[in-house]
């Protein structure tokens, strides 16, 4: 269970399913922790620019609790407002208003 409190303190919060798996499934749990970790590590992206494109694919899905998520997230690593909302435009672009709507909302909601 201590790689749920890591991921806790990085993300700022854990989906409750994921904290079920732990228990459920600890092979298939271990294994996404282990990508996880893989994928938000430093590499030719710094975690920051990953975090921003996390944000923006979020809200063009429309997905609140991964917004929240990776705003949270965001916010412990020190990305600036105004770099999620560069990335809210790209998502604009892609994806149309709604995305970029939706995202804008959020992230005033989370940036307060």
């Amino acid at each position: 269970m201590s790689g749920i409190k890591d991921l806790e303190k990085k993300i700022g919060k854990v989906p409750v399913i994921f904290k079920e798996l732990a228990e459920t499934d600890p092979e298939l749990h271990d294994k996404i922790l282990s990508l996880d970790n893989m994928i938000w590590a430093d590499g030719a992206l710094s975690k920051q620019t990953k975090k921003v494109i996390a944000i923006s694919i979020a809200a063009a899905l429309r997905d609140e609790h991964a917004v929240y998520a990776q705003m949270a997230g965001a916010k412990k690593l020190g990305v600036k407002k105004e770099e999620i909302e560069e990335g809210l435009r790209v998502a604009f672009i892609l994806s149309g208003m709604p995305a970029y709507v939706y995202g804008k909302t959020k992230l005033e909601e989370a940036y307060r």
